[in-house]
């Protein structure tokens, strides 16, 4: 079993002393080379002993998360980032695709998030970084793009290229406009959370699509939505109010 080296940062010491213990007890896939409380030193310690991964708490005073990984010259390593609270930063980590805790870190969480980073890394820090930044600025719009788990990797999407969502038993797959059909490793839930702000809607159970790619509603219980490209989708009957007060406010 591959094992990665990590380093730990968090200025609360109750919290650094907790995840430490939850890692040691139950993910031997973890080594934990160094912990650090001060922002400034663990920056040291990156630098030093060149870490696999960072379990980087956000809100630290004088340096949060982010403002730390802006010093770094070189970001080479996974980065998990904890917080205390799902603030609004979890929207702009999720869109870039880096995992995050939140604390008071349970177990369930802290493993599942270790055999993520065990079996897929994406070495495409630096990609998701600059995409972090835009969604913190908050500079995020249908143009740009959102970063995507596969079962390869991680695969970059153009969020206005992005026809429908289709939910699959422990995958989605994302239908394009140019016609390809990506299979992605994260659940149709999680991403209607992260699209929901550039006018996806959740039609039906299995079915998120971009409302900026309809074509025309077809009556009936709850009726059809065909698109753009000529996919018809049934529409739930208790979001058929919901979806056509959507359509007619443009």
């Amino acid at each position: 079993m591959e094992v990665l080296r990590a380093i730990l940062v968090d200025d609360e010491i109750n919290s650094l002393q907790n995840l430490q213990q939850k890692i040691e007890q139950f993910c031997p896939a973890i080594k934990i080379i160094v912990t650090a409380q001060q922002p400034e030193e663990a920056i040291l310690f990156i630098h030093h002993y060149k870490p696999d991964v960072v379990f980087l708490d956000i809100d630290m005073p004088r340096m949060n998360g982010f403002k730390m990984i802006e010093e770094l010259e070189e970001v080479d390593f996974e980065i998990v980032f904890t917080t205390a609270y799902n603030h609004y930063a979890v929207d702009a980590i999720r869109i870039s695709a880096f995992d995050y805790l939140v604390k008071p870190v349970s177990v369930k969480d802290l493993q599942n998030c270790v055999d993520r980073l065990v079996e897929s890394r994406t070495h495409l820090t630096m990609e998701r970084l600059n995409l972090l930044r835009q969604s913190l600025s908050e500079k995020i719009t249908p143009e740009d793009k959102i970063a995507i788990p596969t079962a390869e990797g991680l695969k970059f999407f153009q969020i206005n290229k992005m026809v429908r969502i289709e939910a699959g038993e422990a995958h989605s797959t994302v239908i394009l406009n140019d016609g390809k059909a990506v299979k992605v490793s994260t659940l149709l839930k999680e991403l209607e959370d992260l699209l929901l702000k550039y006018r996806f809607y959740r039609i039906h159970n299995s079915h998120l699509i971009n409302l900026s790619f309809v074509d025309r509603y077809i009556r009936g219980d709850g009726g059809e939505v065909v698109m753009q490209n000529g996919d018809t989708i049934s529409v739930s009957k208790r979001k058929k109010d919901e979806f056509l007060k959507l359509i007619s406010n443009g």
